[in-house]
């Protein structure tokens, strides 16, 4: 199955730049590692919505349809203003933890669950990603970060976009696109796409 789906989501390999907040990146191989992120991207190919109006608690066809009419006004504006889009766009859902959501500490939404029931850091970061593929851009220039906030000390989750040998930060907490080194207080832990994922080391 992960193969599968590595075919349909993963891209030519692409230049996104080696550091990411000022840390050194090392290629991993086993995305098998990461079976919640594998399920995300497959129950997000094969996800059916059923009809529905866009007043029903439950998260439907009208809905979704909402969430494409707004991709399809964003395709033709320029590429800053589509990630600023983007990112104000996902982050009017309301933040809830997983525990109130689904009844554990960890859970990984894809869109439809997102925008139907809310989420956390890493489900802002999830739905940005799957706006930005469907608006045209390359798997190899995304990716989910997992970090480490030295504000707050807790582990957070952020979407990293990589545009002419640059990378900016699309994060539920702040709503300005931000470059990676103009955020100094989070600590890169991993961060992966549909086929690779990636440790950080400190600067040599």
């Amino acid at each position: 199955m992960a193969s599968a789906l590595l075919c349909l989501l993963a891209t030519a390999a692409g230049a996104f730049p080696n550091e990411l907040f000022g840390y050194r990146q090392m290629p991993q191989e086993r995305i098998a590692d990461f079976p919640q992120w594998l399920r995300v991207l497959e129950r997000q190919l094969r996800d059916d919505l059923k009809e529905g109006d866009c007043g029903a608690q439950t998260f439907n066809r009208c809905h979704l349809n909402r969430w494409l009419a707004f991709l399809a006004k964003a395709r033709s504006l320029p590429e800053r203003e589509q990630l600023q889009a983007v990112n104000r766009f996902a982050n009017t859902r309301d933040y809830v933890l997983d525990l109130d959501n689904y009844g554990v500490e960890d859970y990984w939404a894809i869109p439809r669950e997102f925008f139907g029931n809310g989420g956390d850091c890493e489900d802002y970061a999830i739905t940005k990603l799957f706006s930005l593929r469907w608006l045209g851009y390359s798997e190899d220039d995304l990716r989910l970060v997992v970090v480490q906030d030295t504000n707050l000390r807790v582990p957070h989750a952020v979407l990293a976009v990589s545009r002419g040998g640059k990378t900016v930060i699309l994060d539920n907490q702040v709503q300005a696109i931000l470059p990676d080194q103009d955020v100094v207080h989070y600590v890169p832990v991993f961060s992966l796409n549909a086929s690779r994922w990636w440790i950080y080391l400190p600067p040599a």
